[in-house]
């Protein structure tokens, strides 16, 4: 009985290999990205592209890994879902006051632990963020906060 589970099983994960997923980005216009609009200091640039553009931006580097099914199926809904939250390659398109509000959330997530996602650092060691990266970070958007206006 536990041959046929183990065979019934495999065969499905065999079958999604055959499932596509759609690992393209959609055509944008980069001048629009945060920093194409922002002067950032390289250190505070290379942390927010390590920890968050690959699920924060339409510059996603898919590992082979997301080639295989079921982790394909959740590695593309982590950048769905991330896009959908904050997507700094469209920055320029979000009005001022929800730019406000994701620079507020930039700093809670941080703040809270919650990004980047262990999930994501557990395969990408340079995406984990060091306490000292966290007060940089933090810092950084607390004073894009402060300059951003909310109207």
């Amino acid at each position: 009985m536990l041959k046929k589970i183990f065979l019934v099983i495999l065969g499905i994960l065999l079958l999604l290999q055959f499932v596509p997923v759609d690992k393209t980005a959609p055509e944008y216009d980069s001048s629009k990205d945060y920093f194409a609009n922002h002067q950032v200091d390289g250190n505070v640039k290379k942390i927010v592209m390590d920890a968050c553009y690959d699920c924060h931006s339409y510059q996603t580097k898919y590992p082979w890994y997301s080639n295989i099914a079921p982790v394909n199926f959740l590695i593309n809904n982590h950048v769905k879902e991330g896009r959908e939250h904050l997507n700094f390659s469209l920055w320029m398109e979000y009005p001022n006051k929800r730019k406000h509000h994701k620079l507020e959330e930039c700093i809670e997530e941080i703040e809270k632990g919650n990004m980047p996602m262990k999930s994501f650092t557990w395969m990408h060691p340079e995406a984990k963020l060091s306490n000292e990266q966290k007060t940089i970070l933090v810092s950084y958007f607390k004073e894009a906060f402060n300059a951003q206006p909310n109207e």
